[in-house]
């Protein structure tokens, strides 16, 4: 038998014993595992940023067994079960890639991702964007969005014009902010979301690159405490100018580092 079934009989066999003689998983429900399942899906984002792959096989663990523990419940008040749960996505996947298990042809990717949301149309879907999640963070949907739309056809026609709608729309923010106006904070909206959108062009994952600055900034200011304690400094009495001296400190020493 292959290894790989092996390995998920025994996952599908523990889940089935802890859900009858385990109290706190006898006790999960869809709603309780919602969140748990949330948390266990940034964590296995933070594993995949810092480049753990160690630590990603254990996350991508923890998800399979709360796809098993769904799996379960649903198979528990008669909804479905782990069967019916694969042979769907197996049964969608076939469909949706008819270059490999049908007759079309297709010269790359981005004729792939075209077809994949012509055929989801076909499927009975009333809008491009139905799928998007309405809980997905604003910068994932932002992406998720202009990715779906861009599918059938609605997309400007090179990076430049992606740019020029950047400017366009820092130059809007702009007038708004110097107006007091209420409407700076969607102008700031559509910066955001234009910049989201000349990232695609340029082969940037805005989550990605947030991500990294997000963590350069910790890892930079953390430093910056660190020389401060060493000066017997409290950062909380010091001015701008002398923590910009230290900041500038902590990025010398990045620069040395990495000559």
């Amino acid at each position: 038998m292959d290894e790989r079934l092996i390995a998920f009989e025994r996952l599908l066999t523990i889940m089935d014993e802890l859900r009858e003689r385990c109290p706190w998983d006898q006790k999960q429900t869809f709603e309780t595992l919602r969140n748990l399942t949330i948390e266990e899906t940034y964590e296995m984002a933070d594993a995949i940023s810092a480049q753990d792959y160690q630590s990603l096989k254990g996350e991508l663990g923890d998800l399979f067994l709360h796809l098993v523990f769904y799996s379960k419940i649903g198979q528990e008040q008669g909804l479905f079960d782990i069967t019916s749960v694969l042979n769907q996505i197996c049964d969608k996947l076939i469909y949706r890639h008819p270059h490999i298990y049908g007759d079309t042809v297709v010269q790359d990717e981005e004729e792939v991702k075209a077809n994949w949301e012509k055929l989801k149309l076909k499927e009975g879907k009333k809008s491009v964007l139905e799928g998007v999640p309405s809980s997905l963070p604003a910068l994932v949907k932002a992406t998720r969005i202009q990715e779906k739309v861009k599918g059938i056809g609605f997309e400007f026609a090179d990076a430049e014009d992606a740019w020029a709608k950047v400017q366009e729309e820092i130059a809007e923010l702009k007038i708004e902010v110097d107006k007091g106006s209420e409407q700076a904070e969607a102008e700031f909206g559509d910066v955001l979301f234009s910049l989201v959108n000349y990232a695609r062009f340029v082969n940037i994952s805005p989550e990605n690159a947030l991500a990294l600055t997000n963590q350069k900034f910790i890892k930079r200011f953390q430093r910056m405490e660190e020389l401060l304690l060493q000066e017997n400094l409290d950062i909380k009495a010091l001015d701008l100018q002398t923590m910009d001296q230290f900041w500038d400190k902590v990025k010398a020493e990045e620069k040395s580092s990495n000559d």
